[in-house]
C-alpha cells in the first residue's frame, strides 16, 4: 500500500470515528438505562429481522424479546428480586443470554459462571456472589450436583434449564425453569424501564493474583459506555451483518464485545456451542457472517487448518478480540482477506481501554484513559523506583508495566470484594492523593506510521502472579495453594512458561515434597483434576529440594522461567501431561524436541 493510499485510508477511519469519540456521552448513574432496555428497543426497531441462529434454530428479534420477557417473569415468580443476584451455568444457546438479559430487565444480576469449574473452584464462585437462585443448563448439572451440598441453596433455588441436544429428564429436586416460564406472559415488563446505569448487570469471573477467581463488577452504565464506540468505532456494524460468536458468553470478550454488539446495533447472532476450527469456514459462508468475535487462540487454530475452498471469497469482513499474534496476524490479513482487524484491550474490573480504530497492524490501537508506562523488574517481580522511590517511566519504544489512572472521567469499578480492588491501586505516584490501577500487563508504545498523532501500544506481556493459558487468566497463587493441600507437597511455586506455537504460558510448578516423601503421579493428577479447572492445570511437574526466595521473602520465579522445562539443563526430575493424556509422565528428551518444535499437540 502506497503512503498516499494509506493516508487517506487512516483519514477515512478517523473521520468516520471522530463523532462517536467526541460527542458520545457515557451514561451517568443516575440514568435510566440498562442492557434489557437496550436490548429491548432493539428488539422493537428490527422486530421481524433475523436475530440469532443456533443449532438449526432462528428467531426473529421480536420472538427473541418475547423469550427473554417469559424468562424475566420467571425469575419473578421464582422469588428474584431487584438487586439479587443469580448464578447462571450454561454452555453458549440461547437459552443462556435470554438468562442474562431477563435478570436486566428486572434489575437483578447475573454472575456469569465459567462452565469449565468443577469442585471448590465451582462452589466458591457460585457462594462468593451470594446467588440467590443458580440457573443451571442440563448438560451442566452433573459439575453442579457434586457440590451442591456445600452451597446455602435449597434444592428448590435450582433452575434446571432444558438442552435440547441432550433431551434428558429434570432431576425432582431442581425446578424446571424452561416449562416454568413458557407459559407465562412475553409482554414487556414495565420495571425495564426504571433500571439505573449504577446498578450491577454481571458479575464476571476473573483470576487474580492471589486466591481464587474473584468477581469483576459489571455496572450497567459499563454495558452502555463501551457501545456505540465499540459497534460503531470497533465493528463498523450494523443492522445487516451478523457476527459468529464461539466464545465462551461466560467471557467478557465473547458476551460484553460479541453478544452485546448485537443488541446494540441489531446486528444478528450466529451462536455455536464451541468452537470448531474445521466447520469455521463452511459455516462462515453458509449463515453469510460478516462479523468475528475472537482470542488469538482459536485464530492460531484457524490458521494452522489446510485451505479449504469456503476460506476463499469469504464474507467475513471484520474481526475484533484480543491476543492475535502478528505472524497469525499476516494470515487473516492475507490467506483469509480480513479487512478490519479491530485488536483491542481491556479488563473486566478496570477503567482502562485501547482500540484499534485505524486498523493498523500488530497493534491494540490507542485509548482515552491516561496511563505510564514504568519499568519493572521481571526477575524480581517489582516496579524499579528511583531514589526518592517514585517509579521510573520507560522511554518510548521500550516495554514497561501499564498504569491507568482513575479519576472522576475514568472510574475503577473493581471487584465484588472491596480489599481485592484496593490491592490493585497504587497511590501518591505523581502527587499526593492520585490513584492508579495496576494493569499487571507489560506494554510498548510502537511506531505505526501515518496516525493522526495519536499514539499506538503493543501488548508484550503479563507479569507477577498471573499468566494466560488458552484464552483464561490463570492466577499462579491460586493454583499454588491448591497444590500445597495435597499431602506430599511442602511448598509449590508455580509460573508460565512457553511452548512453541502455543498461545500464551502453559503452566508449570515446581514442587518441594515434604520430607521422605515420594511422588504418586497418578493420584497427584487425580487431585489436580477435582480441584483445577482444565486451563489452571500445570502441564509441567519440577521437583525441587528447597525454594528459593527474593529478599522480600516471595517465591523467586525468574531463574524458573528462563530453565522452563529443559531436559539439557535441568539435574532434577521433570515431568509433563501430555495433551490429552490423564496423567503425568516423566518428560523425556524425545518429547522435549518435540514441543520445542511445535509438534508435540499443544
Amino acid at each position: 500500500m502506497s503512503k498516499l493510499t494509506e493516508l487517506f485510508r487512516v483519514i477515512g477511519d478517523f473521520f468516520h470515528s471522530a463523532p462517536t469519540l467526541i460527542f458520545f456521552k457515557p451514561p451517568a448513574d443516575s440514568d435510566r438505562t440498562s442492557l434489557g432496555l437496550m436490548f429491548q428497543k432493539t428488539a422493537a426497531q428490527y422486530a421481524e429481522r433475523s436475530a440469532i441462529v443456533f443449532e438449526g434454530r432462528e428467531l426473529n428479534w421480536a420472538e427473541f424479546n418475547a423469550l427473554v420477557n417469559q424468562f424475566a417473569r420467571g425469575f419473578k415468580q421464582q422469588g428474584v428480586k431487584r438487586g439479587d443476584c443469580v448464578a447462571v451455568m450454561m454452555e453458549n444457546r440461547i437459552e443462556l443470554l435470554c438468562s442474562i438479559v431477563a435478570l436486566s430487565k428486572i434489575g437483578a444480576t447475573a454472575g456469569l459462571i465459567n462452565t469449565g469449574l468443577t469442585g471448590r473452584p465451582l462452589a466458591h464462585c457460585i457462594g462468593v456472589i451470594d446467588s440467590v437462585k443458580c440457573l443451571v443448563g442440563e448438560e451442566l448439572l452433573p459439575a453442579v450436583s457434586d457440590i451442591k451440598n456445600t452451597l446455602k441453596l435449597a434444592d428448590a433455588d435450582y433452575l434446571w434449564v432444558s438442552d435440547r441436544a441432550k433431551g434428558g429428564v429434570y432431576p425432582d429436586w431442581t425446578t424446571h425453569f424452561c416449562r416454568l416460564s413458557a407459559s407465562l406472559a412475553s409482554e414487556n415488563l414495565p420495571e425495564t424501564e426504571d433500571i439505573r446505569g449504577a446498578e450491577i448487570a454481571l458479575y464476571v469471573f476473573t483470576s487474580g493474583t492471589t486466591g481464587l477467581p474473584k468477581p469483576a463488577i459489571v455496572y450497567q452504565r459499563k454495558i452502555l459506555s463501551a457501545h456505540p464506540p465499540y459497534s460503531k468505532v470497533g465493528w463498523h456494524a450494523d443492522a445487516t451483518d451478523r457476527m459468529y460468536i464461539c466464545l465462551p458468553l461466560y467471557h467478557i470478550t465473547g458476551f460484553l464485545l460479541g453478544a452485546c454488539t448485537c443488541f446494540y446495533t441489531g446486528a444478528s447472532i450466529f451462536l455455536r456451542r464451541r468452537f470448531s476450527a474445521s466447520q469455521f469456514w463452511p459455516e462462515v459462508q453458509l449463515h453469510r457472517t460478516s462479523l468475528f468475535v475472537y482470542v488469538g487462540e482459536l485464530c492460531r487454530y484457524l490458521a494452522l487448518q489446510p485451505p479449504c475452498a469456503e476460506e476463499q471469497n469469504n464474507p467475513l469482513k471484520t474481526m475484533l478480540g484480543n491476543g492475535l499474534r502478528p505472524d497469525i496476524w499476516d494470515q487473516f490479513r492475507g490467506r483469509f482477506a480480513v479487512q478490519r482487524i479491530t485488536e483491542i484491550y481491556g479488563a473486566s474490573e478496570s477503567n482502562v481501554s485501547f482500540l484499534n480504530i485505524l486498523n493498523k497492524d500488530y497493534t491494540i490501537g490507542t485509548g482515552s484513559t491516561v496511563v505510564r508506562l514504568v519499568a519493572y523488574d521481571v526477575d524480581r517481580e517489582e516496579m524499579v523506583t528511583d531514589q526518592d522511590g517514585q517509579p521510573i517511566e520507560v522511554t518510548r519504544g521500550d516495554a514497561g508495566l501499564m498504569l491507568s489512572k482513575i479519576d472522576n472521567k475514568y472510574k475503577f469499578d473493581g471487584y465484588k470484594n472491596r480489599q481485592d480492588s484496593a490491592a490493585k491501586i497504587l497511590t501518591d505516584l505523581v502527587k499526593p492523593g492520585d490513584r492508579w490501577f495496576n494493569t499487571g500487563d507489560i506494554i510498548r508504545q510502537i511506531d505505526v506510521g501515518f496516525a493522526m498523532g495519536l499514539p499506538h501500544y503493543q501488548f508484550v506481556d503479563r507479569v507477577g502472579d498471573t499468566f494466560r493459558w488458552r484464552a483464561e487468566n490463570v492466577s499462579t497463587n491460586e493454583v499454588g495453594e491448591i497444590l500445597n493441600a495435597y499431602p506430599q507437597i511442602e511448598i509449590s511455586n508455580v509460573y508460565g512458561v512457553e511452548i512453541a506455537g502455543a498461545e500464551g504460558r502453559a503452566g508449570m510448578a515446581a514442587i518441594t515434597l515434604v520430607p521422605d516423601q515420594e511422588l504418586d503421579l497418578k493420584a497427584l493428577s487425580g487431585y489436580i483434576d477435582q480441584y483445577l479447572a482444565p486451563f489452571a492445570r500445570p502441564i509441567f511437574i519440577r521437583i525441587q529440594p528447597h525454594q528459593e526466595t527474593t529478599g522480600t521473602f516471595k517465591l523467586f520465579k525468574g531463574q524458573l522461567r528462563k530453565e522452563a522445562y529443559n531436559v539439557d539443563e535441568i539435574q532434577q526430575p521433570l515431568y509433563v501431561r501430555p495433551p490429552n493424556g490423564t496423567d503425568y509422565q516423566p518428560l523425556s528428551g524425545d518429547f522435549y524436541r518435540q514441543i520445542i518444535a511445535g509438534k508435540a499437540g499443544y
